[in-house]
């Protein structure tokens, strides 16, 4: 009987262990299915292609941006998507970024605020570049002259300003005077002042100083008697600290950028923030944009998001701020297309300059 007894409770354990391991086995296959089928959940892009303008060397950015293609990639499939080729291509031009976005030949485009402007009807702003924003953001001039010199600081910002800067020559004390007195300046003021601007395709030497003129007195660069052109930055410097020029126009940090050459080069013995004030602040220029393609036929809403989320944390980490260092970016936020709106209203300015 005792013998019995054990044998079939031998055979009771041998289909316990049978079934356990039926269990085990229907679990693992459950499980593998489940990876097999999140593995297919992201969708599959053949090819991405991004076109950068040729604000740099074009070697040089193809070069920088190589490292891009596996973290976009990396970034994308986290979002949803699995990209087989990422293509990076540079413009002969900034107009042959635009019109690849218009013609969808191109799915994401490097491009600044002008050139989108131009190209909108192709292109649509997902994102605008961030940089170091300064300690003065003022509409005030006098507001810039009381807090100098001016910082910068640890905000990120999307957009910069144009300055109208006055110098140590007798008329341009007075400008500086009148303002920091908060008085207003009238068109004859300016007016009487030599100015100093760069070429007509310079945002902060040219084009919004002649949108700001526009807005505030109705006129514009061209209306002004004495203007002398400038081949850059330094030479536009060295003028004022001559008093050739009473006044020029640059963009917010400049000042950071010459105050060792205005004594050193330039030879003035005070410093340039206690010889130079603002007497003037443009609107806000904002940054360089990434674009996609209204007529790329991959981009839709769900890949627009999916491309915002990764430059974002692209811009955030280590290896993709050396990447996009190369066009000074440090990083993205979001965008819209009302954002340009003032870039809109420069380029306006720029054609009726170009029709007189």
């Amino acid at each position: 009987m005792k013998k019995i007894i054990l044998f079939a409770t031998a055979i009771l354990f041998c289909i316990f262990l049978a079934a356990c391991g039926n269990q085990e086995t229907e679990s693992a296959s459950t499980s593998e299915s489940s990876d097999s089928d999140n593995s297919t959940q992201n969708e599959s892009i053949k090819r991405l292609s991004i076109g950068f303008v040729p604000s740099r060397e074009p070697e040089e950015i193809i070069t920088a941006t190589e490292p891009l293609k596996d973290l976009l990639k990396e970034e994308l499939s986290g979002q949803g998507y699995d990209v087989g080729e990422i293509e990076i291509t540079v413009g002969t031009n900034y107009e042959a970024v635009g019109e690849a976005l218009s013609a969808g030949t191109t799915d994401i485009g490097f491009i600044p605020g002008g050139t989108y402007v131009l190209y909108d009807d192709g292109a649509e702003v997902i994102l605008t570049s961030t940089r170091a924003g300064l300690s003065n953001d003022s509409d005030d001039p006098a507001d810039w002259n009381k807090n100098e010199p001016t910082e910068p600081t640890d905000e990120q910002t999307t957009s910069y300003r144009a300055l109208l800067i006055a110098g140590p020559s007798e008329n341009g004390k007075a400008l500086a005077e009148k303002v920091n007195n908060g008085e207003e300046l009238n068109f004859e003021d300016l007016d009487n002042a030599t100015w100093n601007v760069m070429s007509s395709s310079s945002p902060a030497g040219y084009i919004y100083p002649a949108l700001w003129l526009q807005e505030n007195f109705d006129k514009t660069i061209t209306d002004l008697s004495k203007v002398v052109q400038a081949d850059s930055y330094g030479s536009s410097f060295a003028r004022l600290a001559s008093g050739q020029t009473d006044v020029l126009v640059t963009y917010a940090d400049a000042r950071r950028d010459f105050e060792d050459t205005w004594t050193s080069e330039y030879g003035r013995e005070s410093d340039i923030w206690e010889e130079t004030d603002l007497i003037g602040v443009m609107p806000a220029i904002y940054n360089d944009t990434i674009s996609v393609s209204k007529n790329s036929e991959i981009m839709d809403d769900d890949l627009k998001a999916a491309l915002k989320t990764a430059f974002i944390n692209l811009g955030e980490s280590e290896e993709g701020k050396e990447v996009i260092s190369i066009y000074s970016h440090e990083g993205y936020k979001e965008a819209t297309d009302a954002d340009y709106d003032n870039e809109r209203k420069a380029q306006e300015v720029v054609q009726q300059i170009g029709s007189n």
